[in-house]
């Protein structure tokens, strides 16, 4: 036994798979200690990129300090003055016949191109004359709403916040380098993983689902483990008609495709039954075939063993034989099914989940279901929210790949021809 565990410890590619494994699942079970909302909550409205996110009016009422930012100003230009508003005033110049020679957008030349705008720009002369370019109501329209931005920009770094209701206004006037620190701010919110189509925070949910993903996938392991265990020992050792009768129920699994199967099935379930367990039982109840005939013929080629004669003229019990001169033989092996009968799980429950089939969405999120979240509500395309479908996968890879990788280092140590 120490052997063998030394052996596993040493493989490279269990050792991996496993950490992998082992750092998901303790990210699952310690998250939740640090983060305590309701993953299914609802924080915004439609995808927010990741940041920190703060309340703009506890902002103002946070204690400032004055801070000279080297950087600021050109940072506050950039974001004030993007570069496509710097080329729209330098083609409307040009379109106007000034001479435009010596100016530029960079930040250096923004000051001869704001001068040079507020010299010629006249919304009446805009209105009347067909300058090249901007002869629609459209193009006129963008020009008249950049000059009032400009006008705004250029009445200084300072802005006028009013306090307090209606009967006791205050005002006061701050300034471009007035500062507070983050954490002194009243409501601040950081979203690693921004928020998906329902405003629900993504890294949160993530967590939550990738817990509840991996629950579906053990217990659909066990079933379908245990289901074919049990199946392939009795086919295989007792053989006969006891074989026959339950090869042939499992060549009725086999001939009918799993997934399919599986999709027939659940569906019969009906949406307002359709909750964790029953999702992970149908799935168990549905791929335990593999196992059961993998198992039935490693049973077979040990049935008539000098171990297993002795124990039958010795008298001992079918029980006791099976458990006890047989099942040792092929512990490994089951081992390694069960991890494999867990990895598809939860790759066939984040199948059916985003062909609409999963667990109700009400109560609580699989990897399934936000793929199909992301999927309706145009994550992939129109919104381009990369942060509500991109995590997902890879987490589901990163399971996936974990627990194969795990399987195909026992494989190394248990099987003798794969051994160095």
């Amino acid at each position: 036994m120490k052997s063998t565990l030394r052996n596993i410890l040493h493989s490279p590619r269990f050792m991996v798979g496993f950490t992998i494994f082992m750092v998901m699942l303790l990210t699952v079970l310690i998250y939740p200690f640090f983060v305590t909302r309701d993953p299914l909550l609802s924080l915004g409205k439609g995808f927010l990129a990741p940041g920190t996110y703060f309340s703009v009016y506890d902002a103002n009422n946070a204690p400032t300090v004055r801070v000279e930012l080297p950087e600021a100003a050109a940072n506050r230009l950039q974001n004030d003055l993007p570069d496509s508003d710097r080329k729209l005033i330098l083609d409307f110049l040009s379109a106007k016949g000034v001479d435009t020679t010596g100016l530029s957008t960079d930040n250096e030349g923004v000051a001869d191109l704001l001068e040079a705008w507020t010299a010629n720009y006249d919304e009446a002369d805009v209105k009347k004359s067909k300058y090249p370019g901007y002869t629609t109501q459209a193009k006129r329209r963008a020009l008249s709403k950049l000059d009032k931005q400009l006008k705004s920009f250029l009445s200084g770094a300072t802005m006028k916040v009013t306090r307090g209701e209606e009967e006791d206004l205050q005002e006061s006037v701050v300034s471009g380098s007035d500062y507070a620190r983050v954490d002194q701010v009243a409501n601040t919110l950081n979203l690693p993983l921004g928020t998906d189509n329902f405003g629900r925070d993504t890294l949160t949910e993530l967590v939550k689902a990738t817990g509840v993903s991996l629950l579906i996938g053990l217990i659909a392991g066990t079933i379908a483990t245990l289901l074919g265990l049990t199946v392939g020992l009795l086919a295989g050792y007792v053989g006969g008609i006891v074989d026959d009768i339950l090869m042939f129920i499992a060549n009725i699994f086999t001939v009918i495709p799993g997934f399919v199967l599986l999709i027939l099935i659940y569906y019969s379930v009906g949406q307002e039954a359709r909750g964790v367990v029953t999702c992970a039982v149908v799935i168990g109840l549905t791929s335990w075939v593999w196992t059961a005939r993998s198992v039935r013929s490693q049973v077979i080629s040990l049935r008539n063993r000098d171990h297993v004669n002795l124990s039958k003229l010795s008298g001992h019990s079918l029980f006791r034989i099976v458990t006890t001169d047989i099942l040792p033989y092929i512990a490994s092996y089951v081992v390694m099914a069960f991890i494999l009968q867990v990895s598809s799980g939860i790759l066939a429950e984040a199948q059916l989940s985003l062909l609409g089939l999963g667990p109700k969405t009400t109560e609580v999120p699989t990897l399934g279901l936000m793929m199909n979240w992301a999927k309706l509500f145009g994550a992939y395309t129109s919104s381009n929210a990369w942060w509500a479908y991109f995590p997902v996968i890879l987490v589901i890879a990163l399971t996936s790949f974990s627990l194969n990788l795990m399987n195909t280092g026992l494989d190394q140590v248990f099987n003798p021809t794969l051994r160095d």
